[in-house]
């Protein structure tokens, strides 16, 4: 992904006026900025700062990895900062971080200038089925506890399926396990994302109601059915299946492992229209690197989605299903600027005008 230099964040001291089209619904509105708040009523005193154009609510990461310097490794705090400043810069207001080395600090979720964090906590794998160094590691008996226990920030996640010693790749957990951890963690009022890239792990997890299934891979038509019935949404990460097509997909890995993957890259995009067509909410999400966000947008556009709605699966859609703010009336002020309406490029997406994220101003040109 191509980076843009840009001025580091200033904290708005003055309110502050735009006027524009304002996405989804694309009328003509104005909004201020005054606290690091939006208001939908005058305030006095403010600086007009876009007088036309398309005014956009932040962008969101559905599924991102903050902090990693390394695969396996431990947290990094110097990384963990300046992957926030690069999402802000580039007009990313709330990431989505599903999974991490250790448990996030509870002050770092929510910082002016910085992107809102949504936080699982430390993901939920089975023991040997996950990558080493990384996830909490528990017994089919104890999966509900410990998904209860990562989910004090609001969402918990399990690693449902991973590579098989054989080279295969399959469920880690049974089918009631995951349906007594559901259960359990909607009982104190958190949600619950699945990792799951195989046919019996995605359909076992989509029947129990978890609320999001993450990538998605050769998950079957009645997973989808299943995930409609429980209002749950997908998040397919395409763009970074595509960047480990190479590797993956090499003569030197084994045959059932290149075939799997062949086949579920294949039948990706199907999927992501699948979910279109049953009224599933479809989110952008990168998984890794930090940092690509607009591709995946591109690829959900390729995939099927239309420019309104692949943008909106980074944007506004994203921000309902996650119950973020939005641009309402004393939501926190996180939005994005352009002097054309991005939807009719979307590489615009990667240099906003303008980006407004937790109250601060970061601005390429005004």
């Amino acid at each position: 992904m191509t980076t843009h230099t840009k001025a580091p964040p200033t904290p708005t001291s003055r309110p502050l006026h735009l006027r524009g089209r304002i996405l989804p619904e694309g009328k003509v509105r104005d909004i201020w900025i005054a606290e690091g708040r939006i208001s939908r009523e005058p305030v006095d005193g403010s600086e007009t700062i876009a007088p036309g154009g398309w005014i956009l609510p932040a962008l969101v990461d559905a599924h991102v990895h903050l902090g990693i310097a390394e695969i396996g490794g431990p947290l990094d705090f110097s990384v963990l900062r300046n992957d926030m400043r690069q999402l802000a810069h580039s007009g990313v207001g709330a990431a989505r971080i599903l999974g991490s080395p250790e448990r996030l600090p509870a002050h770092m979720l929510s910082l002016p200038g910085e992107p809102q964090l949504l936080t699982a906590g430390v993901p939920v794998a089975a023991f040997d089925r996950f990558i080493s160094g990384w996830g909490r590691r528990v017994p089919d008996r104890l999966l509900a506890q410990a998904c209860a226990e990562e989910a004090r920030c609001g969402w918990s996640k399990i690693i449902a399926d991973w590579f098989d010693p054989d080279g295969g790749y399959g469920p880690s957990f049974s089918a009631h396990a995951i349906e007594a951890t559901v259960s359990t963690v909607h009982g104190i009022g958190a949600r619950i994302a699945v990792h799951t890239q195989s046919s019996v792990a995605g359909a076992r997890a989509a029947a129990a109601g978890v609320d999001s299934i993450e990538h998605g891979m050769h998950l079957p038509p009645s997973a989808l059915d299943d995930l409609a019935t429980h209002g749950g949404f997908l998040v397919p990460t395409g763009f970074v299946f595509e960047q480990l097509k190479h590797s993956m997909l090499d003569r030197s890995q084994p045959t059932d492992l290149r075939t799997w993957f062949a086949e579920g890259l294949e039948n990706h995009p199907g999927m992501v229209i699948g979910a279109r067509d049953r009224g599933i909410p479809v989110l952008a999400g990168t998984d890794l690197p930090v940092g690509a966000l607009v591709d995946e947008v591109a690829w959900l556009h390729c995939a099927g989605l239309s420019a309104h709605d692949a943008v909106g699966a980074a944007s506004w859609t994203s921000r309902e299903v996650l119950d973020l703010p939005r641009l309402r009336h004393g939501d926190r002020a996180d939005l994005i600027w352009f002097a054309h309406d991005p939807r009719d490029d979307l590489e615009m997406l990667r240099s906003p005008e303008l980006a407004v994220i937790g109250g601060e101003v970061s601005a390429a040109t005004l």
